[in-house]
């Protein structure tokens, strides 16, 4: 066997990826286990949307609102890092923290009455729940830049653009990364909630199960939603690691 698909067998990633794929479409197949375990459940298995297409509206949830929290947490981590920006890092930091302090069930319940039911109170409460770790990493990241390494490019005659571009942001890609990723996974998690207001995810199947008292359903929205949030931080992981390796 070469080298490259034993690499990749004996890599976690690869079997994470297997039983997550396995358990988008596998689920029907597992009916007959879950009849004899859950004996008067009918149906055994979640089946008014397919798990595929429920991971797709929550992936889709998750990416909408994590690229709306990274890009507006990023701005505000450049803004305050950044000459006449720092008086208003206090207020920044202030901001980011009482989006996160408030519940998202309790930004859905103030959002559903002004944008309604389904994706868009969804999208609002897990934008601002992402939003603090983003901003907390970017500064973090930022004010991480050695001065003497600013001094030089300085020196060098680059322009300040040139300078955020070609050394700042480089360094800082590594903290920028883990709060994306942090940002990521808890919206992962979180996404769920928004089947309370009509949004589909893979919350769907773990309210119904809840709300109908059929414990299958419930353990299998939940065994789906783990191995996405599972293989999500693994392949943040790599990313890191060529962030790091890069730096380096």
């Amino acid at each position: 066997m070469s080298r490259l698909p034993r690499a990749l067998l004996g890599s976690g990633i690869f079997w994470v990826t297997l039983l997550f794929a396995a358990s988008l479409v596998g689920l029907p197949a597992l009916r007959p286990l879950f009849e004899q375990a859950f004996p008067g459940v009918e149906p055994a298995v979640y089946n008014r949307t397919s798990f595929f297409d429920l991971w797709l509206s929550h992936a889709g949830l998750v990416f909408a609102s994590s690229f709306a929290a990274s890009l507006l947490g990023l701005g505000l981590a450049i803004f305050v890092t950044r000459g006449a920006g720092r008086e208003f890092r206090a207020v920044v930091d202030a901001v980011a923290r009482i989006g996160q302090t408030f519940p998202p069930a309790t930004v859905l319940a103030v959002a559903v009455p002004v944008v309604g039911f389904g994706v868009n109170p969804t999208l609002i409460a897990l934008a601002l729940y992402g939003l603090l770790p983003v901003v907390e990493s970017a500064i973090a990241g930022f004010e991480s830049v050695p001065a003497a390494v600013l001094e030089a490019g300085t020196g060098m005659g680059l322009s300040p653009a040139q300078l955020f571009r070609q050394v700042e942001l480089p360094l800082a890609a590594p903290y920028i990364l883990s709060g994306i990723r942090t940002s990521v996974i808890v919206n992962i998690g979180t996404a769920a909630i928004g089947s309370t207001v009509g949004a589909l995810t893979l919350g769907t199947p773990i309210i119904s199960g809840l709300v109908s008292e059929k414990l299958p359903y419930v353990i299998q929205g939940t065994i789906v939603a783990g191995l996405f949030a599972i293989l999500t931080d693994m392949v943040f992981e790599r990313l890191d690691r060529v962030f790091r390796r890069h730096r380096g």
